[in-house]
């Protein structure tokens, strides 16, 4: 099953960071998320990238768990030789995600 089937993503930057927030369909389906994606499990998904940090914040009350990517930008979106890897592209990564059911 693929994260997009029981969830979706918001997206944003600033300067070197990227913050996603992945947001249950279903209230039942937040425990799941919670299990699943854990900070480690992000900074896996996103080993391209030079990462100072992954801080994962839960917001039961949104069924949201907000993900916090330092250093995503290699020294921020504008100074990035990125091509497209901002929060929208890392988001799309994230709803493309297989899940263990």
């Amino acid at each position: 099953m693929r994260l997009g089937e029981i969830a979706h993503v918001r997206t944003g930057d600033k300067g070197d960071i990227a913050q996603f927030s992945v947001i249950a369909y279903q209230p039942a389906d937040f425990a799941l998320l919670e299990r699943i994606l854990t900070a480690t499990r992000i900074r896996d998904v996103f080993a391209d990238l030079p990462l100072a940090d992954v801080r994962r914040f839960s917001l039961p009350d949104l069924g949201a768990l907000m993900f916090v990517l330092e250093g995503a930008h290699g020294g921020g979106v504008t100074r990035s030789l990125a091509i497209d890897a901002h929060g929208k592209t890392l988001g799309s990564r994230i709803v493309d995600l297989e899940l263990p059911v």
